[in-house]
């Protein structure tokens, strides 16, 4: 059904207006007390042995939604309800901001990916803070991400990013530091390591004052050199990080023919994803918490990277391709593969064929 509508209707309209339609239609299932509670009860993962902990964290499942689909975290109970085991909003930043101009989200159907140069729209940090203030109906892991303000020079990137931390750290189950997105000029040049010491310090230093501690990770891009892999990894070991995020997009168009500039995500970054992974995993060991993003489809993505040493998976492209029960099928499908292979706890899986 959903397959059907979307060849014959949502891949003709604009992508950014379609996302903007489902947003405002989860906002209403996010606000009905019944339906998020009949919904979370029917999809919701609840198999005892998909669940995983990670940074003092306990999730129903380890498959969540990345960040960029809420960004102002305004529909985390229903996209919880729909399937997901954890939700990542944001890129939030300390200010409101509009964004790049329109057009800057392209869908590239016959490579079941997409391109964006969003610019981190969002409504700002006190906005998203008020909207996680609120009760919720049922349980959700949240995730918050902060980035770089596109307005405040490289010089003030770590006051910029404390101001976010200081509203968002206290509300988050874990926080997310992304100096990874393309489309903020600047921005991933904070993660060379001599400029992402101090910053990752100055953020640290807020997540850990937080009555629970908040869990502090960094989100890196697949564009690295491995060498600068390393050496993100060896400095989230140096200062205590809880993990690592890879990957971001990609600003490689290698097997894709679009000239649009922006991230890409979806099925081409799937192998130089893995490969980060891998290498980080080789690294780290399981002294971080790894969690993968980056051209995840099916399950059969989601139990290669477990397999490879990822705790938590992310996925948010494929979702446009295979609609709103793209998470609910992918825990129920795992739960039955681990039972296959004789495992009755996602932790005989993590890692079992790393390096």
């Amino acid at each position: 059904m959903y397959r059907f509508l979307f060849t014959q209707i949502l891949s003709r309209l604009d992508p950014e207006d379609i996302h903007h339609l489902t947003v405002r239609g989860l906002r209403l299932v996010s606000a009905a007390p019944v339906a998020k509670k009949l919904l979370h009860r029917r999809l919701a993962p609840r198999d005892p042995a998909l669940r995983v902990q990670a940074f003092g964290v306990h999730f129903p499942g380890p498959f969540g939604l990345a960040a960029g689909f809420d960004k102002d975290a305004r529909c985390v109970e229903a996209m919880s309800a729909l399937g997901f085991s954890h939700v990542e909003v944001g890129t939030i930043t300390a200010h409101a901001q509009p964004g790049n101009a329109r057009p800057r989200l392209f869908r590239l159907v016959k490579d079941r990916a997409v391109i964006n140069r969003m610019g981190f729209n969002n409504a700002g940090a006190d906005a998203a803070a008020k909207a996680l203030s609120r009760t919720r109906g049922v349980p959700v892991v949240v995730g918050i991400n902060i980035g770089k303000t596109k307005v405040v020079p490289e010089s003030e990137a770590v006051h910029d990013y404390v101001a976010s931390a200081k509203q968002l750290a206290p509300l988050a189950d874990y926080l997310v530091v992304n100096v990874s997105s393309p489309n903020t000029p600047g921005l991933r040049n904070l993660q060379a390591v001599e400029l992402l010491r101090p910053l990752l310090q100055a953020v640290k230093e807020v997540a850990d004052g937080t009555p629970k501690r908040t869990p502090l990770l960094v989100k890196i891009a697949p564009d690295l050199a491995d060498e600068d892999v390393d050496a993100v990894a060896d400095l989230a070991l140096e200062l205590g990080l809880d993990g690592i995020i890879a990957t971001n997009t990609t600003i490689s168009r290698e097997g894709v023919t679009s000239g649009e500039t922006g991230g890409l995500s979806g099925r081409p970054l799937k192998t130089r994803s893995l490969e980060v992974l891998r290498r980080l995993r080789a690294r780290v060991g399981d002294r971080l918490t790894l969690v993968s993003v980056g051209g995840v489809e099916d399950v059969d993505d989601v139990w290669e990277r477990l397999l490879a040493g990822a705790t938590l998976v992310q996925g948010y492209t494929a979702m446009i391709y295979n609609g709103p029960l793209w998470a609910h099928r992918i825990h129920r499908q795992l739960a039955r593969r681990m039972r296959r292979h004789g495992a009755t706890d996602l932790r005989e899986i993590i890692g079992r064929t790393a390096r």
